[in-house]
């Protein structure tokens, strides 16, 4: 059970919560990681705050960006640089519980699984609890994945030995999207561990953090991932939106 999990971490502006995202890693009782972080050129403290810990911690590897590239972009630099056995994703102001790692790893050597996800509690930007937790179909097929994502990024993890080191998408938003699509539609369906596993943090000046926000990203999804036509992407929303107003709502639980 003791293979190599490298986290990739891209950071941008997040003095405000890398502290407490970087202590959540550390304090994983499943202990063989590598924490990859790409600074995309912070203007505050970001990048001192994870020198400060890596100073401590050599499993902590930084690298900077000279210029503002987004996300996408420095998620795959963290990917190049990967060298574990799987890859899992967390944001800069995201959360894991301690046993994260310990019990998706278990889960999936147990399953013989390439990818698991699991379910994740909603805290607001200050850190305090929304009593929200966010669950999923289970197992969760391609099609429903397809109107829908279900997946947390910050609880995934997949087997680079099965997939490869899989690419984002250089779109800006719904890179995540995209990736379990490319999963999924290589091994049809997908089991999650059914319990919660971190916290997600909805800020104000997040954009996930307002669907309607979101559509124009959706909608690339279908008319530039799946290379659909504008009308049968327009139809493909309209079921999307459908799923997230009526469908998803149904797997959020108050706790």
């Amino acid at each position: 059970m003791n293979d190599l999990v490298s986290i990739l971490i891209p950071t941008y502006n997040t003095e405000k919560f890398i502290r407490a995202t970087l202590q959540s890693v550390q304090n994983q009782t499943y202990s063989n990681w590598e924490m990859i972080l790409v600074d995309d050129a912070s203007k505050d403290q970001t990048v001192a705050i994870i020198e400060e810990f890596a100073q401590n911690d050599n499993r902590i590897k930084l690298f900077k960006l000279k210029k503002n590239s987004g996300n996408g972009f420095a998620r795959n630099i963290a990917l190049e640089k990967a060298s574990g056995k799987y890859i899992a994703y967390l944001d800069a102001d995201d959360l894991w519980f301690p046993e994260k790692l310990e019990k998706q790893i278990r889960f999936l050597k147990t399953k013989n699984l390439p990818f698991t996800f699991s379910f994740y509690d909603c805290i607001d930007e200050d850190g305090n609890d929304l009593n929200r937790r966010v669950e999923s179909p289970n197992p969760l097929t391609y099609n429903q994945l397809f109107f829908c994502n279900y997946v947390g990024n910050l609880t995934a993890i997949y087997d680079a030995e099965f997939f490869g080191k899989i690419k984002l998408e250089s779109s800006q938003k719904r890179q995540d999207w995209r990736l379990w699509l490319t999963i999924l539609k290589q091994i049809k369906t997908a089991e999650a561990i059914p319990e919660s596993l971190a916290f997600y943090r909805i800020r104000k000046d997040s954009i996930s953090s307002s669907k309607f926000k979101l559509i124009k990203h959706n909608f690339g999804v279908y008319r530039e991932f799946h290379g659909y036509n504008f009308v049968f992407s327009v139809l493909l929303m309209m079921r999307f939106l459908f799923t997230q107003l009526i469908i998803k709502p149904i797997y959020i639980k108050k706790i």
